[in-house]
């Protein structure tokens, strides 16, 4: 049998259109080290995701002649030997990314967006785009072509007209219209998981943060809540969802806000008057996690679901990350293992990077950490961030083992654990007859 070539290389020219170049192949990069992708995370670019350039950096492709990794500055096209600029990928929701763009990011000259960057190349003879990823959550509701902006329009202003004193409301309005949140947008579309956002500041300052970022960074992608939301302006908005949304779930803890664990007391109480009121639907929380004492006041309230984030269970990665402000990663722990000694479903929302989040000490540390915590769930969530950005401010070098191989080993380990994306209605929080190996198929 004919072995099959490895994907070329895609570049683009300074005014952004892209090219596959002929004789060189797609590289990646594991943490700070350019490697070869493996066949098993080689997959079809996904519906949904974009390709984008990295401005003013090479690109680096595998030279099958010399057997080496190469930098590549210009490429000839014709008579003219244009200067050229590395391209990547942004994966659809439900896809982790296993390997970063391979470009010599020592050339870079910006400080990149705040965005998910992948490994993308060109298969010749499928002709089509491929992508180092793996599927983790099947999830289809999140797909960007369920969110038609047309409908979207009058549900808002209907909404704004029945609540016009909701300070939350006109807040989740301009989430869902000026930025394009799609949870935002759940809540006028009465389904699936919708926002409660509550807390106009936080006790860490997140690298990548996408709500407050100092000036001289690359900026936020939307502004935050400037105020907490009373009681009464949460269940104004919460019940009805809960009551008659499709698939229902409200979870605090959102993009658009500090962390909702500051703000502990207004939602003890609001998530009391909710669960006093109607039995259906899931009430989720998302936060850092660093008060234990208030994570189990949440418990006791009736809260359904806990998801801490954490970009490594590794603690001096994960300070250098966070910059924590008057707490420890030891709380954070703590917080998890009292969700879940609660009987919450309990997750972690692993914002993670391929060469780091696989790196083996860091595997190692992470199958203790489920040992330790007994989490149900990890949420592999691709960081967005400048890849060299993130690797300096964690003083990061090196590769890993493979996020798919990754993976594999958590899963032989804890065949209990569960991989997704996106948060679960409580009806689905142990599925039934519903696919949570590994792999999971598209």
């Amino acid at each position: 049998m004919k072995a099959r070539r490895l994907p070329r290389l895609l570049y683009a020219d300074e005014r952004g259109t892209i090219f596959d170049h002929p004789d060189l192949c797609m590289a990646g990069m594991s943490g700070t080290q350019a490697v070869l992708p493996e066949r098993v995370e080689l997959i079809p670019l996904p519906e949904g995701s974009r390709i984008f350039t990295i401005p003013h950096t090479p690109p680096l492709a595998w030279d099958e002649r010399k057997n080496a990794f190469v930098p590549v500055e210009s490429v000839r096209h014709g008579r003219k030997q244009l200067r050229v600029q590395a391209v990547s990928a942004f994966m659809a929701p439900g896809y982790v990314r296993t390997l970063l763009p391979a470009c010599d990011y020592g050339r870079k000259k910006v400080h990149l967006p705040l965005w998910s960057y992948t490994a993308v190349g060109w298969d010749m003879e499928q002709e089509r785009f491929v992508v180092a990823a793996s599927l983790v959550d099947k999830n289809d509701n999140w797909n960007p072509r369920n969110y038609d902006d047309r409908k979207l329009d009058p549900l808002v202003r209907k909404m704004l007209a029945e609540l016009p004193d909701n300070r939350l409301l006109e807040q989740l309005a301009r989430c869902a219209v000026d930025y394009h949140c799609f949870a935002a947008k759940n809540l006028f579309f009465r389904r699936w998981e919708a926002p409660l956002p509550t807390s106009p500041v936080c006790n860490s300052r997140c690298l990548g943060c996408i709500s407050l970022q100092p000036s001289e960074c690359c900026p936020s992608n939307h502004e935050r809540i400037g105020f907490v939301p009373t009681p009464e302006e949460l269940c104004q908005l919460a019940l009805p969802h809960l009551n008659e949304a499709a698939e229902p779930i409200v979870s605090y803890g959102q993009g658009c806000e500090g962390d909702p664990i500051l703000q502990a007391d207004t939602i003890a109480e609001a998530t009391r008057r909710m669960k006093g009121a109607t039995a259906r639907g899931t009430v989720n929380f998302n936060s850092n996690g660093s008060f234990p004492d208030r994570v189990r006041m949440l418990c006791d309230a009736g809260m359904d679901s806990f998801r801490f984030s954490l970009n490594s269970v590794r603690e001096e990665y994960y300070n250098r990350y966070y910059r924590p402000v008057g707490y420890t990663f030891a709380q954070v722990t703590e917080s998890v293992k009292a969700a879940k000694e609660r009987g919450k479903f309990t997750m972690i929302n692993y914002l993670v990077s391929p060469g780091l989040s696989d790196a083996p000490e860091e595997v190692e540390a992470l199958l203790k950490f489920i040992d330790v915590t007994g989490i149900d769930m990890i949420q592999m969530r691709n960081l967005s961030i400048d890849p060299d950005y993130y690797h300096k401010q964690l003083e990061f070098s090196g590769k890993g083992m493979g996020m798919y191989r990754m993976m594999e080993k958590v899963k032989k380990s804890f065949p209990r654990i569960q991989y997704g994306y996106f948060n679960r209605t409580k009806e689905n929080f142990y599925p039934a007859g519903l696919e949570t190996g590994w792999p999971i198929k598209p």
